[in-house]
């Protein structure tokens, strides 16, 4: 019987009592008497099975949290962590001598596109031409880059254009002029993890959303909105980041619907959409959507632009709130797009990453056809909901020790909804046989996991 669960009558609750039982519940952590995701006893029954008081009992978990060995979920319990088994057993968290590999980011890269970006980049780093693209540039951008930006993202005018440094910063200039400090804004149960992050930097209450397999749930909008009045909406319609979920037609125009039936601004990220061409939500109701695009998936993340395209008589307020925000594009970058855009190398790039993306997702089927991963054929990403007794943090855990770095559940959820225990695989990154050996080796972790060996 495992010593966790196992009377022994000790009591009292000095500190040779309670870290002589976190020892023991260690030792069965290391021998694999405790697997990675299995869950303790409650603590106040942990103290009736020891005889021992609740205050004992919660020194005990706060000392095997403290080593690293466990994990406590408000409201779920206390979980092992992934750790490794003792008398020369294979744990599955034994260390690799791989080098890491990284499944966290996700900055696609087309196999010769440096060769390929060079040729339009030369002209620029002339001495006049220099001059020119080192000077300031306002939001507007310039008529260039609106007409090169218009025909990309299929924009009928390109003076509701605006230009940022990149997509985030699109997304913050929207939120920052559509929703005060204290404002809320109705967002997926699961969104962009940095979306977080800059609604906490503007003082904004993120809301999440209820959503099924076509995307975000109208009634769930209407709902929310009702309870308690939303500013805005932010939503990925395509290629949803992390469950790459595309609404269907008929589900963005119920969305649009509703936005149009609450008057509701929304900010809609499409940064993915050139890998799955589709209609945006915008074109549903184009009075109230912000369209937030941008060059750093299709080209390159450390010379990009975000785009944004705002509706009628939003110009100056979005504009207003890049400058404030100092989150204009560069003028160097922009004339880099201008030249990308107009000899057809973006095009190519889009190509080549669509391919690459379809590659990539084959890989996920072939190693991993048998668990309940979500994902489109298309993208660079998928979402892996793990069987038990795999909970998403034991599983990080166990993928780290591997030298393979994942994303859990956790950072895409909003608020204090329940996390499902999945993981998001960024698949764009490693190497393609870094990639293969990767879900080779997480596919191996959790079946071993799963079947106890």
């Amino acid at each position: 019987m495992l010593s966790v669960q196992s009377g022994s009558g000790e009591g009292g609750g000095d500190v040779d009592d309670y870290l002589a039982l976190a020892d023991r519940i260690a030792a069965d952590i290391a021998a694999g008497r405790l697997r990675p995701g299995q869950r303790l006893p409650p603590q106040r029954a942990f103290a009736r099975r020891r005889g021992i008081a609740a205050s004992t009992a919660g020194r005990v978990y706060g000392e095997l949290v403290r080593r690293g060995l466990v994990v406590g979920e408000v409201g779920r319990g206390t979980f092992v962590r992934a750790t490794p088994v003792a008398h020369g057993g294979r744990a599955l968290t034994e260390p690799s001598a791989a080098a890491p590999v990284n499944l966290e980011l996700n900055y696609p890269t087309a196999l010769g596109q440096s060769a390929l970006l060079a040729p339009t980049l030369a002209p620029l780093l002339q001495p006049d031409a220099l001059t020119e693209a080192l000077r300031p540039a306002a939001a507007t951008g310039t008529a260039p880059a609106r007409e090169a930006a218009a025909a990309l993202l299929g924009c009928p005018d390109p003076a509701r254009l605006l230009f940022t440094g990149n997509a985030r910063q699109a997304i913050a200039a929207a939120l920052a002029s559509l929703v005060r400090p204290g404002g809320r804004v109705g967002v997926e149960e699961l969104t962009y993890p940095l979306v977080k992050e800059i609604a906490a930097r503007l003082g904004i209450t993120l809301v999440p959303l209820a959503t099924d397999g076509d995307g975000l749930l109208p009634e769930a909008l209407r709902g929310a909105h009702r309870s308690a009045p939303l500013s805005a909406l932010y939503v990925q319609p395509t290629l949803h980041n992390p469950t790459s979920v595309t609404m269907s037609e008929e589900r963005k125009i119920q969305v649009a619907q509703v936005a149009k039936d609450l008057e509701m601004p929304v900010v809609e990220d499409r940064i993915w959409s050139f890998l799955r061409p589709e209609p945006p939500l915008a074109v549903h109701a184009p009075h109230l959507i912000h369209v937030v695009d941008g060059l750093s998936k299709r080209v390159a993340p450390g010379l990009t632009v975000g785009f944004l395209v705002v509706p009628p008589g939003r110009v100056d307020a979005v504009a207003g709130a890049i400058r404030s925000g100092g989150w204009s594009a560069g003028r160097f970058a922009l004339e880099a797009a201008v030249g990308w855009l107009g000899d057809g190398t973006v095009e190519r790039l889009v190509a080549a990453k669509r391919a690459d993306a379809a590659r990539r997702q084959r890989m996920v089927r072939r190693w991993l056809g048998d668990f309940a991963v979500r994902s489109d054929p298309g993208a660079y990403y998928a979402w892996w909901e793990l069987p038990p007794p795999w909970r998403a943090d034991t599983f990080t855990a166990a993928a780290a020790a591997h030298g393979i770095a994942v994303t859990p559940g956790t950072a895409f959820a909003v608020g204090a909804n329940r996390t499902p225990d999945a993981v998001r695989l960024g698949l764009a990154s490693a190497a393609e046989a870094e990639l293969e050996r990767a879900l080779r080796v997480l596919a191996d972790v959790v079946r071993e996991g799963r079947d106890g060996r």
